[in-house]
């Protein structure tokens, strides 16, 4: 048993408290209010009036799969062999040793999205994974999560290279429509095999495939120009499937439109040097932009693009350029959770949900502000 005493509680949820306590039991919120006690052995954490909030969650970051500090040896992100590798698995690329890991716990980064980078059309499956543990399975909320695609400049770079479709947009949207066509096939002929009793031979690919084409995941499209963010959706009209938009760098462009779709974002990463013409148009006032016209957003690192400890820091930049101070902790909580598919479990403080709380000396999204604790499934793993 843990016993949070006297924060300053800001849930994500319904109420929020101005000196509010939490019990946590088995890893998960047993209770949140005012004066709570409990009879038995509790440890007891008097915050003296901090900040507590849900742990912050990086909605697409590449973290334990581009290591710090190691160059090739670390790598693993992109298997840019071959444009279509939705066999591909987070999981069985991520270091949860990486320091990473330790930097986003000490920042109250207690939940990532992590996964394949854009090198090819359709690079695999993503992870929604805690950020303390020593083996991955441990740590994973939710695998696979997400199908990793891609669109722009990324893989008719890596492709034209090798004389080797995809050299251009319209070869990118060739490959994926070809792909998600057969996995449709795929999965006709699967299934009247089964009905009709016959033997059938499975495809590695096409078996990744199918959580997609049955809507379980979203596609998770890598698109910062305004015409491969409308690709993206318009393929995924086509083939009737889920699908979130990440990066989005020049979503203001277009707004009014990505509202129109009831699409999410994951924005990001704009706190970098703008290396390439797709992110010309990146700002932080993107954020707020979306957010005015009713798109749900999220903020990512992209790790290692920007180091994962500085989630916090690209919300702020994102409130300093207008954003409301309260949605930009969501698009670092709730909202990530939710785009994310794991709004059951984390996001918020809320009773029944896992224990992932941290605990800050002020506002977290005020540049000196410290973490004091950071708590994962009831666990403090983290203290200053």
């Amino acid at each position: 048993m843990l016993l949070i005493k006297n924060g300053r509680v800001i849930t994500m949820g319904e109420k929020d408290y101005a000196c509010g306590d939490i019990l946590i039991d088995n890893g998960k919120i047993l209770s949140i209010g005012e004066n709570l006690s409990y009879k038995g052995s509790c440890e007891v954490l008097d915050v003296d009036g901090a900040w507590v909030l849900p742990g912050f969650i990086d909605a697409h970051c590449h973290m334990g799969m581009f290591e710090s500090g190691m160059g090739f040896e670390g790598n693993d992100g992109n298997e840019d062999t071959d444009p279509v590798t939705p066999q591909l698995r987070a999981i069985d690329g991520i270091n949860p040793l990486d320091s990473a890991y330790r930097d986003a716990v000490k920042a109250g980064i207690t939940t990532v999205m992590t996964g394949p980078g854009s090198a090819n059309v359709i690079g695999g499956q993503f992870v929604a994974m805690k950020t303390a543990g020593i083996r991955v399975e441990d740590m994973v909320l939710l695998e696979p999560a997400a199908m990793k695609i891609a669109f722009g400049e990324n893989p008719k770079r890596v492709y034209s290279k090798k004389n080797k479709m995809p050299a251009t947009r319209m070869g990118t949207a060739a490959v994926l429509r070809e792909t998600l066509y057969n996995a449709q096939k795929y999965k006709r002929k699967k299934r009247e095999a089964e009905i009709k009793g016959e033997d059938f031979e499975e495809d590695f690919k096409m078996e990744a495939l199918m959580p997609v084409i049955n809507k379980n995941i979203p596609l998770k499209a890598h698109a910062h120009r305004a015409d491969d963010l409308l690709t993206a959706l318009r393929i995924a009209r086509e083939f009737d499937l889920k699908i979130t938009l990440e990066h989005v760098t020049e979503g203001h462009l277009i707004a009014d439109l990505l509202a129109e779709e009831k699409v999410s974002t994951v924005l990001g990463p704009a706190l970098t040097f703008s290396g390439k013409i797709e992110t010309k148009e990146k700002s932080f006032k993107t954020p707020n932009i979306l957010f005015e016209k009713g798109v749900k957003i999220a903020i990512m690192t992209d790790h290692p693009v920007i180091p994962i400890q500085y989630l916090p820091l690209c919300a702020s930049l994102a409130v300093k350029e207008g954003l409301p101070m309260m949605e930009g902790l969501k698009a670092i909580t709730i909202n990530a959770a939710e785009i994310c598919g794991i709004d059951d479990r984390v996001g918020s403080i809320e009773v029944g949900k896992d224990a992932d709380i941290t605990v800050f000396n002020g506002n977290p999204l005020e540049i000196f502000t410290k973490t004091l604790y950071t708590i994962i499934d009831g666990k403090i793993v983290y203290r200053d």
